[in-house]
């Protein structure tokens, strides 16, 4: 688990730190996957081995990005690497192109990192930049684990598959119903593919609220899993997807190495068992379908507890800003208030209801905003406001902010406040009418062949009446005669 100050390894530090490091100059036993790649991207050819490794050189992210950029000192200094670095980069290309075109849904989260002072307090909070070097690792490594578990589904050995299934229909209904709001539209009907994503997010590129919105297509879809039935990965647009490249910080990678090992062994003769003398073992389905449930439940444990630390570390940063005034986005609207990212910081607080104008808000979950009853006002997702840190809770992990005002964030042609009233009020009479419509069928008397009784009569009919005597007749005409000259009230 990584903290902002600390590492809990999977391993033993004696491996972690050490045998299995690859310090600079040092030999390292590993595990190679040689691939081969056209000039289309396409992945033509791969082979696994066991290997013994010598690091030449430890290199940071933003030094390969400064090399890659024309640094002349660094370019200097690490001459004989150059040339492979801009061998990496020119592959990077191609296979990005590879993953533009297979429709992989690309995601540009804003992530932050905590600056440490002297005492271990948080003396600011800073946004990690993604560069190219950063890139062109994670296309390698998307590379190595095709391969990897393109090898285990051939040879059908039990593995754990990293699967990403297709967005179920209820958030999708609710995401396609949010995009409406906003003038905007996934294709696909209700079963959109990845290319379809793809397509939204480079629409949406340019947008002030592209990380809201991006927020909430992450929110739509299912989260990642480990299992041994092989589903693909909806997000990456892949048929098949594993976790191979980290093998000492994540145990569905340590696991997917052992089999690798042992398909090895058996390709060569060398083995007759479930295991082999490098660390090889040949699981049973049932084994990795008891790891996989476990996988998948110790990743969200351990993300829950990064983001509690992390919480935490924010809300003790924020209670020295008590009191003052910062700007910020709604990130999120509930029927109990909205949470607002400040700008700057990254930090998510929440302004009560309860602490709003005086007015009763009615929350439209679809169209993410709270509305005034009474004032009219709306507080939307996505809006710009500015706001006034009210309180921290530590125990609670909680922000509590005060609105101090608000700007409307323009849009695309959504609908307005008036077209929804006029499509609200027009499903009612259409209830309404339907309704008046049974009541009058229910009513209405049944459309059959009357039967024709002794008296003459039919069935559905009313009885015929029976002609007046003249007495009736005279007593009738006499009340008819008192009732006009009754007295005058």
């Amino acid at each position: 688990m990584y903290f902002p100050s600390q590492v809990v390894p999977m391993l033993p530090e004696v491996l972690s730190n050490g045998l299995c490091s690859l310090n600079p100059q040092v030999d390292r036993l590993c595990m190679v996957c040689e691939m081969t790649v056209s000039e289309s991207g396409k992945l033509s050819g791969y082979k696994h081995y066991e290997a013994v490794m010598n690091s030449h050189a430890r290199l940071t992210y933003n030094k390969v990005n400064d090399i890659l950029n024309g640094d002349e000192e660094l370019n200097q200094r690490y001459e004989t690497l150059v040339p492979h670095l801009k061998e990496l980069h020119n592959m990077y290309r191609i296979l990005k192109e590879s993953r533009d075109r297979r429709g992989a849904i690309e995601f540009e989260t804003v992530e932050t990192k905590f600056i440490f002072n002297a005492d271990r307090k948080i003396d600011r909070i800073e946004p990690v930049v993604r560069n190219d070097a950063h890139k062109l690792i994670e296309e390698c490594m998307i590379l190595a684990n095709i391969a990897s578990a393109s090898l285990v589904e051939k040879l059908k050995e039990p593995a754990l598959y990293r699967v990403h299934e297709t967005p179920g229909e209820q958030r999708l209904v609710g995401f396609k119903d949010f995009l409406s709001e906003l003038g905007l539209t996934l294709n696909g009907g209700l079963e959109p593919s990845p290319t379809d994503y793809a397509e939204l997010m480079h629409v949406v590129a340019q947008r002030p609220d592209k990380e809201l919105i991006q927020t909430m297509l992450l929110r739509s879809m299912k989260q990642a899993v480990y299992n041994p039935d092989n589903a693909g990965h909806f997000g990456l647009a892949l048929k098949r997807y594993a976790h191979f490249t980290s093998p000492i910080r994540r145990y569905p990678d340590l696991l997917l190495h052992r089999a690798i090992k042992y398909l090895i062994a058996k390709q060569e003769g060398r083995n007759t068992d479930r295991w082999t003398p490098t660390g090889g073992y040949h699981y049973s389905f049932d084994d990795m379908d008891v790891f996989g449930e476990q996988c998948s439940m110790t990743e969200r444990r351990a993300d829950d507890a990064t983001r509690d630390v992390n919480d935490w570390l924010k809300c003790e940063y924020m209670q020295d800003h008590v009191g003052e005034e910062l700007d910020g986005v709604i990130a999120n609207v509930t029927g109990f208030g909205f949470f607002v990212r400040l700008t700057e910081l990254h930090i998510d607080g929440l302004v009560h209801i309860s602490t709003l104008a005086n007015d009763y808000y009615r929350h439209d979950a679809v169209s993410q905003r709270l509305v005034g009853e009474s004032s009219g006002q709306v507080y939307r997702l996505g809006d710009t406001v500015k706001v006034k840190v009210l309180a921290v809770n530590l125990n609670d992990k909680q922000i509590d902010f005060e609105l101090v005002g608000s700007q409307r964030t323009p849009r695309g042609k959504g609908k307005t406040a008036k077209k929804r009233l006029v499509e609200d009020a027009k499903r009612f009479d259409e209830k309404k009418t339907g309704s008046s419509a049974k009541r009058r069928s229910r009513r209405a008397k049944a459309q059959v062949e009357p039967t024709v009784r002794p008296d003459g009569s039919k069935d559905g009919a009313p009885a015929p009446k029976k002609p007046k005597s003249n007495k009736a007749k005279k007593n009738k005409a006499r009340g008819k005669k008192n009732t006009a000259r009754g007295p005058k009230k």
